[in-house]
């Protein structure tokens, strides 16, 4: 079942935006998402939270400025998504800049697990002798890794974002706005953002040292379209601070001051960088560097980011552009196998999905569960065949349904069903046993049985009502672009009663509509959907600014209809 609601916004907060400048439709819709304050639309980087509020981040800078000045070998220890690696090449080009001698090391996730593990630390030893790892977008979890480090007089250094458990590993440093007593305003800045912060740190505690000066420091700025990147890839909430950090990349890739991978990966894709908005970051660029850590290893990935030369770099993208049409052909293949084994599925009777099957692929088991928690909206777990009898599964879910609180619950109920788990409200992971699949699906259901009331079931369109005649025009559109919107900043969605003049459709897959309001007609399409509407419809929708024959007209991108 799909609704669709309004959302309400505070009147008075509204009228104090639209009085400061803000134009009359946007004040609303700043205001329904909770934003009161003319400050918080800043994207200037002075309004950045400042460095020193991350706790522990000024003993990380003191740290490796000393490392540094005692020529202590690095190396970078990062996760395989699109955040870790832009994490490590923020990392990489940072700590160069600043004279470190630094290196890093990507074992492949089937192998070697999630994190800093034991086995990651020694095959690190092996091949690269560090003094210090430093873990970028993982570690918060990696208490058995940091002490074999530590066993063999390896300094660590955790940066990460993901939520610690009961006890943190014993590392030197570890900086995390969501480890304990972190008083950082931003709880959801990427893994990415957190590495950005510390060379901010780093740097400050040079300048202090004498080692640059305000001119002949290297500038960091530079590094934002990778800071973007990694920040709406990972899909955390776009709060002020992150909304700041993805202006300012976006900005660089539309003057086209970018990476030469980053130029690559929008060529590839596709994608005009001079018009470069959070879509393309999250569903163009994202997927096709993510592809490589779920299907081969990221290093690719990260090797797109850290060279400067542009034809390596396009040869690169292309690779990544290739793995990535390899995972959609996996994916495509494996969401055909889940409809088959939910077949008797009914969304009546369940509040969980998990699924299994042992010729799946546990790199691409996250997108399926995605998909089919889209599907059926309900969290799901989808699980793939891992070593010796365990099996992986990847989840994903609906607002009011905390994941990783869900598997924490099923763990202290149950011990024996998990081996070990990880993630965030949205997202996460697990291990168990194969033959435990069946009674950790039941205590799963149970916690959504308990959690979960028949609205929160509903898939809900959440809407910014009716859009006045007057704004249907591409200046508007632009005011719009003008904003960062995703994750948790919702991009504006309108919602009105039409007349349905015309529907036809196209290419077998999409509804193209004419529709009429007051005797003004607007042209609409609703991808991915054929089913024709009745004379009337109530229609939630976006605006796009379609170009064609080099005339530029308002459409209507629907999201969801229904007869009015």
């Amino acid at each position: 079942m799909t609704r669709i609601s309004t959302r309400t916004f505070p009147f008075r907060e509204s009228e104090m935006l639209r009085q400061n400048g803000v134009h009359p439709v946007l004040a609303r819709l700043y205001a329904a998402r909770g934003l009161t304050d003319v400050k918080e639309l800043s994207s200037e980087l002075a309004a950045m939270i400042p460095p020193s509020g991350l706790l522990h981040i000024d003993a990380a800078a003191v740290f490796l400025a000393d490392a540094i000045a005692a020529r202590k070998r690095m190396v970078i220890v990062a996760d395989y998504d699109c955040d870790g690696a832009t994490a490590c090449a923020v990392a990489l080009r940072g700590l160069r800049a600043m004279g470190a001698d630094i290196d890093f090391i990507v074992p492949n996730r089937f192998e070697y697990g999630y994190g800093l593990t034991p086995e990651i630390v020694a095959l690190t030893a092996r091949e690269k002798q560090p003094d210090i790892i430093i873990t970028v977008d993982n570690g918060i979890a990696s208490i058995d890794g940091v002490a074999e480090a530590n066993r063999r007089g390896i300094e660590v250094v955790v940066t990460d974002h993901h939520l610690p458990a009961d006890t943190l590993p014993a590392a030197r440093v570890i900086v995390n706005p969501n480890q304990p007593q972190c008083g950082f305003p931003s709880k959801h800045i990427a893994g990415v953002g957190v590495m950005f912060y510390v060379l901010l740190a780093l740097r400050a505690e040079l300048r202090k040292r004498g080692v640059f000066d305000a001119q002949t420091q290297p500038k960091l700025d530079n590094l934002l379209d990778l800071v973007a990147l990694g920040t709406v890839a990972d899909v955390v909430k776009l709060d002020a601070n992150n909304r700041i950090l993805v202006a300012q990349g976006l900005k660089r890739m539309r003057a086209g001051r970018m990476h030469a991978g980053v130029a690559a990966l929008f060529r590839v894709a596709g994608r005009e960088a001079r018009s470069a908005n959070p879509f393309d970051l999250g569903f163009a660029l994202g997927p096709r560097l993510n592809a490589a850590g779920r299907l081969e290893d990221m290093s690719l990935g990260i090797e797109c980011l850290i060279t400067d030369d542009d034809a390596r770099a396009w040869e690169l993208a292309q690779q990544l552009n290739d793995i990535n049409l390899a995972r959609r052909e996996i994916e495509a293949d494996m969401q055909g196998t889940a409809l088959v084994h939910l077949e008797s599925f009914d969304p009546a009777e369940r509040s969980t999905i998990c699924v299994f099957d042992d010729t799946w692929h546990q790199g691409v088991i996250g997108i399926v569960a995605s998909r089919l928690k889209e599907k059926f909206y309900r969290p799901t777990i989808t699980f793939a065949p891992g070593a010796d009898g365990w099996i992986k599964g990847s989840g994903r879910s609906i607002p009011g349904f905390h994941l990783r609180d869900a598997l924490d619950l099923v763990y202290k109920k149950s011990p024996s069903l998990i081996d070990k788990f990880g993630g965030h409200a949205m997202a996460a992971g697990l291990t168990l046993r194969a033959e435990a699949f069946d009674a950790f699906a039941e205590a799963f259901e149970e916690v959504g049985r308990t959690w979960l009331s028949k609205q929160q079931l509903e898939r809900v369109i959440e809407t910014d009502g009716p859009l006045e005649e007057a704004y249907y025009t591409t200046t508007f559109i632009k005011e719009i672009e003008g904003q960062v919107w995703g994750q948790g900043f919702a991009p504006p969605v309108f919602c009105d009663d039409f007349r349905v003049v015309s529907q036809r459709i196209l290419k077998e897959r999409h509804l193209k509509l004419l529709l009429e309001k007051n005797g003004a007609r607007y042209d609409a399409i609703w991808f991915g959907h054929t089913e024709a509407l009745g004379d009337r419809a109530r229609v939630a929708f976006r605006l796009d600014a379609n170009e064609y024959n080099g005339v530029t007209k308002v459409q209507l991108l629907v999201e969801h209809a229904e007869a009015a």
